[in-house]
């Protein structure tokens, strides 16, 4: 994997503005604009909204996601990576960082709305351990659409059983 750091920081930095109209362009064309559930910049400053970057060593953003705090849940939103930095372990450092922000801020199960059309996306999510499930939230069936969850309470004790403090107490 690329040297990258991950970070929660402003949504409305021209670099990371320009990733979130590059991921519009990408999927724009895939979908038809009902199918379309993005969310946009005012949306990601609210202060319910984890927004996190991901850059490269040389400080350049290279990828952004965020999750949406609501009463019972987080969605997860507006994963991107730029295209020259995918395939190389970003987007999963990213969503490990979501995650753990999430969980730290009390969320015990992250949602997601993904396109069928975005198979990397879904082997991304599969391989992280989100599972599919019905539409949630104000979220209606779509042929265009999949729905995933997680319980970040398992990650959590997954975690617990490989930490370091508890590997040597063994």
């Amino acid at each position: 994997m690329t040297s990258i750091s991950v970070a929660r920081e402003a949504s409305d930095q021209p670099e990371v503005v320009r990733m979130i109209a590059a991921l519009d362009a990408y999927q724009k064309p895939l979908y038809p604009p009902e199918s379309h559930h993005g969310i946009d910049a005012d949306e990601l400053a609210r202060s319910n909204v984890l927004f996190a970057v991901a850059r490269d060593a040389s400080g350049k953003a290279i990828a952004c996601g965020a999750v949406v705090m609501s009463s019972g849940f987080g969605e997860l939103k507006r994963m991107f990576v730029a295209p020259e930095c995918r395939g190389q372990g970003v987007a999963r450092a990213l969503l490990a960082f979501l995650e753990d922000q999430a969980s730290a801020a009390g969320c015990k199960i992250l949602m997601l709305e993904t396109g069928v059309r975005q198979l990397e996306a879904l082997a991304l999510y599969a391989g992280a351990g989100y599972v599919r499930c019905g539409p949630f939230g104000a979220y209606t069936l779509d042929p265009h659409s999949i729905f995933m969850k997680k319980l970040l309470a398992h990650r959590i004790a997954a975690w617990k059983e490989v930490s370091p403090a508890s590997a040597a107490t063994r």
